[in-house]
């Protein structure tokens, strides 16, 4: 597997529903809201992206505003420790829910949360090399077969796999369960998002301070 993302969504909706009828992005809104989150950067357009590609490089922010959904993806959001998203990320407006999905398929590594209302939730991170970095409230129904055995992890080279499960196989499931679409393995058969559909608007990332 080669997905990879950190991405912060902002819902008063049903994230699915919204973007599966092809909404259209509004760019004024997006450039506020990053301005708004990103105010230590000088953010330049330098181009268009889409939500197939929510890991961007460091100096680089990809977003995009529709109605009753905001995705943003940053290095902010590819934590190990999802509940210590900053507070600034946590209380920008009034969200019925804000989900954080990231994942690393070089390391294996996956984490995401839920917030409602402001409040946390959910929130999972895991590798194989690190275990199980945070596991707190109450899983997802989603989850259950994943830690159950039903979906175990084949042996990698050194024998078993320190997990019950493989932690970007769960990624996926996450994704289609908070946002209907998928990137990589098993891609359910019923019609489901095409992330490529949908538009983000990249930024370039430059600090305000200039040091002579």
């Amino acid at each position: 597997m080669g997905a990879k993302t950190w991405m912060l969504v902002y819902a008063n909706t049903k994230v699915a529903d919204a973007l599966k009828g092809a909404p259209q992005l509004n760019r004024d809104a997006t450039l506020r809201l990053a301005t708004k989150l990103f105010p230590k950067d000088k953010l330049e357009l330098v181009g268009d992206g889409d939500l197939s590609y929510t890991c961007p490089p460091d100096d680089e922010v990809h977003l995009g505003c529709f109605p009753g959904v905001s995705i943003l993806a940053a290095k902010e959001f590819g934590i190990d420790y999802p509940s210590k998203l900053p507070d600034r990320f946590i209380s920008e407006g009034a969200h019925d829910a804000i989900y954080l999905h990231a994942m690393h398929s070089v390391v294996d590594w996956l984490a995401f949360a839920q917030w409602i209302n402001g409040e946390l939730v959910r929130s999972l991170s895991l590798s194989p090399d690190r275990g199980i970095l945070q596991d707190k409230g109450r899983r997802f129904p989603f989850e259950e077969p994943f830690w159950s055995g039903q979906h175990p992890a084949a042996e990698d080279e050194d024998g078993a796999y320190p997990l019950p499960f493989h932690p970007l196989e769960l990624g996926e499931v996450a994704l289609k369960e908070f946002f209907g679409y998928q990137l990589e393995g098993f891609i359910d058969p019923l019609p489901s998002l095409v992330p490529e559909s949908i538009p983000l608007l990249k930024y370039k990332r430059r600090s305000r301070w200039k040091f002579w």
